[in-house]
C-alpha cells in the first residue's frame, strides 16, 4: 500500500513553502523482525516556494502591509488548490519571524486561516531551531550543528540547545543593500556580543534554508532544484568565497539569472553569503554541509 501524502506550510519573511512528503522505510532499515518495524524517514515528494517577502514591511513599518496580506493569501489559495487537487492532508502551518514582530498579527492569521482553510501558529525562535534540527538529525544523525539562515532570523542548533538570531538574508539588504559595505563589520561585531557558540563549536555544521539551495545551485550550476543532488553536499569556505566573489562581480540583471536565485533571491543572496562565513568563523569550522531539511519536516515529525 501506498505511504500516505501529508503536507506542511512554512511561511517565512521572504518565502512561503509548501512540503508535500511521506514517511517510508529508512535504506538501511531492515525488514520487520520480532515485532519491530524498521525506522522510517520523511521522503520530499513536492516542494514548492513562492517568494513573499514579508519582512519587509515589518523592518519598514513594524506591520505587514494590506498589499503583502493579500500576495500572502494569493499564495495560500495556490497551496490550498494543490493540496485540494492531490488530495493530501495539510497537518501544520507555521509562521516565524515577520510574523513574531508584526503589529498586527490576527489581522494576518485571520486572513491566511481564510484561504488556506487552517490557521497557522507562530513558532518562536528556540521552536523554530529545535525543529530545524530534528528534521536533519534524522536524515545526517546527532553530534551535529544546523543554521538556518532565513529571510528575519538564524536559527542555530546542537539539538540540546538552539537560540534565534534576529538577522536574515532580507532584514540585512534592507540596512545595507546588495552587497555589505565597510559598516558589515561593525554590524557582525555588535550582533556576536550577545550571542554565545558554546558547545557548538567545531562540530559538523549543516546549513539549511534559501540561502543554503541557492548557493549550492549555484556552485553545482544546476538549471532547476533537485533535492538528491544537493542534500549533504560539502563545501569549503574557499568555496563559499568563490560562489561570493562570482555572484557580486555580476550585475544586477545576470545575477538574477544564475540558477536558484530567480524570484527575488538575487538580491539577497550576497548578505546571506556574508552572514554564513561570519557564522561560520564562530563556529570554528572549514567545511560545511547544505541541507534541503528545514522546519517544514520539523512540522511533521512533530505531528
Amino acid at each position: 500500500m501506498a505511504n500516505k501524502l501529508l503536507a506542511t506550510v512554512d511561511i517565512g519573511s521572504h518565502s512561503c513553502i509548501l512540503l508535500i512528503a511521506s514517511f517510508e522505510p529508512a535504506e538501511s532499515s531492515t525488514a520487520e523482525t520480532e515485532g519491530v518495524e524498521p525506522r522510517k524517514v520523511l521522503v520530499p515528494k513536492l516542494q514548492k516556494v513562492e517568494i513573499c517577502r514579508l519582512g519587509e514591511d515589518i523592518y519598514d513599518s513594524g506591520r505587514i502591509s494590506e498589499e503583502k496580506i493579500q500576495d500572502l493569501c494569493r499564495i495560500m489559495t495556490k497551496f490550498r488548490m494543490d493540496l485540494h487537487a492531490l488530495g493530501v492532508e495539510l497537518k501544520a502551518a507555521a509562521m516565524t519571524e515577520a510574523m513574531r514582530r508584526a503589529e498586527n498579527q490576527e489581522e494576518v492569521l485571520d486572513a491566511v486561516e481564510k484561504t488556506l482553510w487552517m490557521r497557522p501558529r507562530i513558532i518562536s525562535g528556540e521552536e523554530e531551531a529545535a525543529l530545524t534540527y530534528r528534521s536533519v538529525k534524522e536524515w545526517h544523525g546527532e553530534g551535529i550543528v544546523t543554521i538556518d539562515i532565513g529571510g528575519g532570523s538564524t536559527e542555530i542548533s546542537n539539538g540540546a540547545t538552539g537560540f534565534s538570531i534576529p538577522v536574515g538574508a532580507l532584514k540585512m539588504f534592507k540596512a545595507m543593500g546588495p552587497i555589505p559595505g565597510p559598516e558589515y563589520k561593525k554590524f557582525v561585531k555588535e550582533t556576536f556580543k550577545e550571542v554565545s557558540f558554546k558547545g557548538m563549536t567545531k562540530k559538523p555544521v549543516y546549513l539549511i534554508g534559501g540561502t543554503g539551495t541557492a548557493l549550492a545551485m549555484v556552485f553545482k550550476n544546476l538549471s532547476q532544484f533537485d533535492y538528491k543532488a544537493i542534500e549533504g553536499l560539502e563545501m569549503s569556505i574557499a568555496d563559499l568565497e568563490a560562489v561570493t566573489t562570482r555572484i557580486s562581480n555580476l550585475s544586477k540583471e545576470l545575477r538574477a539569472m544564475l540558477p536558484g536565485l530567480e524570484n527575488g533571491r538575487s538580491d539577497v543572496i550576497i548578505c546571506g553569503l556574508f552572514w554564513l562565513r561570519s557564522l561560520l568563523e564562530k563556529l570554528r569550522v572549514e567545511t560545511f554541509r547544505i541541507s534541503t531539511a528545514g522546519l517544514r519536516f520539523g512540522l511533521l515529525y512533530e505531528n
